[in-house]
């Protein structure tokens, strides 16, 4: 495909949001995207020239349909890039990615602390069925990557921040790593968003972000993206893992996504806010052992999150307590404002606890092997997220 035509380029991410994708509709004149819920369009009368494969003309919903379409356009303004892919879920965006780029023999190095889908792909699926060598890493350790990435290495791996010990890793500094050793750079960029954090201009060559997440942020709809400016690489994830294995988005989830993308600013902004409250609350209250916040000065990756994080440093905040895990998830069952489910990024505020018998536990730093909390920073009044943390510890006497 073509390089994104983005006639707002030179707004802000706000403008972009609101403008980038949408048009008004041919047909009515409305000032909204329409819903195509189409299987198949109809096809030009010389079927000559017709690539089946190809993902360039609107022919079947598993070649594209035009709400993914018009997102994929609202994606790729919102990270200043040529192009973007949007599929099924975060994680197919993820094995689309891993998929097209990896073959049997190449070497790949992804980190110590990661999504478990990544974990899975890489310590389990990719290794042992096609031979691709997989190999974990400190990111935070710049000399350990040094030793990791050897030539011959084919992609490396990072999230930052990482789910869920919202680790900070210096994307220039491994993009500059990955490079001189002939490496591509990829970033999962989910914590961070785009408002927060642009990591191609930091030297990634591919970005990530589960669009379930910040951009949709109601909680509703399912979606992915691969984001980059390498044209070539884009149009063959669309052949091979789009439209041959299938990953594609369905057109109600796009039209969702679109719709919740364009307050994404005005929300992530507010969230920012409130988690740098709740994380300095956090810090001074009794029986916190830890919290994990780029945010904070306290936390290691600060200095790095502050020269890498552009308008705040995102929703998630980790925290440890002075308590077992039975204790721990009865502090979270306790919660009134606070919703106790997985996930992220939504308009209510969501808690997950990761518990000491966790198989991964041991790759994550030490702080947190006896267990810890991922929470979610919702759109809630900020004094009432604190109140409702306070009352649910106090409970269970913490």
């Amino acid at each position: 495909m073509a390089k994104k035509d983005n006639k707002f380029s030179e707004y802000g991410i706000a403008t972009q949001a609101v403008h980038t994708g949408t048009d008004y509709d041919e047909g009515t004149g409305a000032v909204r995207r329409p819903l195509h819920m189409a299987n198949s369009y109809k096809l030009p009368d010389d079927l000559s020239t017709v690539n089946y494969s190809s993902t360039d003309l609107l022919m079947y919903s598993r070649n594209g349909n035009p709400n993914q379409h018009w997102l994929e356009e609202k994606i790729a303004g919102l990270y200043n890039a040529d192009d973007a892919i949007v599929l099924a879920s975060g994680v197919a965006a993820l094995h689309a990615l891993f998929w097209t780029l990896l073959k049997s023999g190449d070497r790949v190095v992804y980190p110590n602390v990661s999504y478990m889908a990544v974990y899975r792909m890489f310590h389990e699926l990719f290794n042992k069925k096609f031979n691709v060598e997989t190999v974990i890493v400190d990111m935070t350790d710049l000399e350990a990557v040094k030793r990791a990435i050897t030539p011959g290495t084919k992609l490396v791996h990072i999230e930052t921040p990482d789910n869920p010990t919202v680790g900070v890793t210096d994307i220039e500094a491994i993009a500059k790593i990955a490079h001189e050793n002939g490496a591509l750079l990829s970033v999962d960029n989910t914590f961070a968003s785009p408002l927060n954090q642009q990591p191609l201009e930091l030297g990634a060559d591919f970005v990530v972000d589960a669009l379930t997440k910040f951009i949709n942020g109601h909680g509703d709809a399912q979606g992915g993206a691969i984001i980059s400016n390498d044209l070539k690489t884009m149009d063959r994830i669309r052949y091979e893992a789009q439209v041959n294995v299938g990953s594609v988005i369905s057109p109600f989830n796009a039209w969702q996504i679109f719709r919740g993308s364009v307050t994404f600013p005005l929300r992530m902004q507010r969230i920012n806010e409130s988690a740098q409250k709740i994380a300095e609350w956090l810090e001074q209250r009794e029986n916190i052992t830890f919290v994990s916040y780029p945010g904070l000065k306290s936390n290691p990756g600060y200095e790095i999150a502050k020269k890498q994080m552009k308008n705040g440093y995102g929703g998630v905040i980790s925290f440890g307590l002075n308590a077992d895990d039975k204790t721990i998830e009865r502090m979270c069952a306790k919660l009134k404002v606070i919703t106790f489910a997985v996930s992220l990024g939504h308009d209510e505020s969501l808690i997950f606890p990761q518990p000491s018998y966790d198989e991964r536990i041991n790759l994550y730093p030490e702080k947190f092997r006896n267990g810890f909390i991922r929470f979610s920073v919702g759109l809630e009044d900020v004094d009432d997220i604190i109140s409702d943390l306070n009352l649910a510890l106090l409970s269970v006497n913490l």
